[in-house]
């Protein structure tokens, strides 16, 4: 049996792709591994937290728990299955309730009916482990801790080439990348790392979509969330692929 080393593929697709920034790992644990930080202690925002991280300006690995997530994003905590989605979600995202937070809405969605819809269509959804733990690529223990998926973060050029990779070997012209709706932490861990039941299984996840991100992360942003075989296939493509046989297109050094 092959032993999956994810130091290595986050070092390959780093370099293939000129990321400035570091690939982050998702898995599951049984207690948080030495060295780890709560993730309350770098932001309450999952998206936040992993931007520091991949920026270099964050620590190396951190962690929640199901019992240990005070500090944290209660919508982030549920979306990583540690707590049921609360019944006030459906309105604050969409129009909002008189008496549900003072009315307060996001208008990301039509009706509550919609959002309840869409939680619906996720499945269940069911965090990793014990805890879950978000650590860069180079910071992997050995051997494999079980990751689940890959974060990578960079501009719109950076994205749109790994997106034509994940196409690469693909026939279907439609679901290798998808945009799903959803906060940021969906789109990072949530659904690549196969959290939610009906999540797509072998789909690289693009984003975020959510606006409310707006704030808080470089207009030029993009992510992409891989599932860890889709990384995998990735990696094992690179030497075949316009990354290495053609790079003048992937990376032009101008734009007419």
């Amino acid at each position: 049996m092959t032993v999956r080393d994810f130091r290595e593929t986050g070092r390959r697709l780093a370099g293939a792709f000129r990321l400035d920034t570091l690939p982050l790992a998702v898995y599951g644990a049984d207690i948080p591994p030495a060295g780890s930080v709560h993730l309350a202690s770098v932001n309450r925002c999952f998206a936040n937290s992993m931007f520091r991280m991949a920026s270099g300006v964050g620590p190396r690995v951190i962690h929640v728990g199901k019992d240990d997530h005070e500090g944290c994003c209660p919508g982030g905590i549920s979306h990583m299955g540690f707590t049921p989605e609360r019944e006030e979600i459906k309105y604050f995202v969409s129009t909002g309730r008189s008496d549900i937070m003072g009315g307060a809405a996001e208008y990301l969605k039509s009706s509550p009916a919609t959002v309840e819809k869409c939680f619906q269509a996720l499945g269940t959804v069911t965090p990793p482990g014990p805890y879950l733990v978000i650590s860069t690529c180079d910071a992997l223990p050995q051997p494999d801790p079980g990751v689940r998926s890959i974060c990578c973060f960079g501009d719109a050029e950076l994205i749109r080439n790994m997106a034509a990779l994940v196409h690469f070997d693909r026939d279907d012209p439609f679901s290798p990348v998808i945009v799903p709706w959803g906060p940021s932490c969906a789109t990072f861990i949530t659904y690549p790392a196969g959290l939610a039941a009906n999540a797509p299984k072998d789909t690289a996840f693009m984003g975020p979509q959510d606006p409310t991100q707006n704030r808080s992360l470089p207009s030029e942003l993009m992510v992409l969330g891989i599932p860890a075989a889709v990384a995998e296939r990735m990696e094992s493509n690179l030497d075949q692929s316009f990354i290495v046989k053609r790079p003048n297109i992937a990376f032009p050094g101008h734009h007419e």
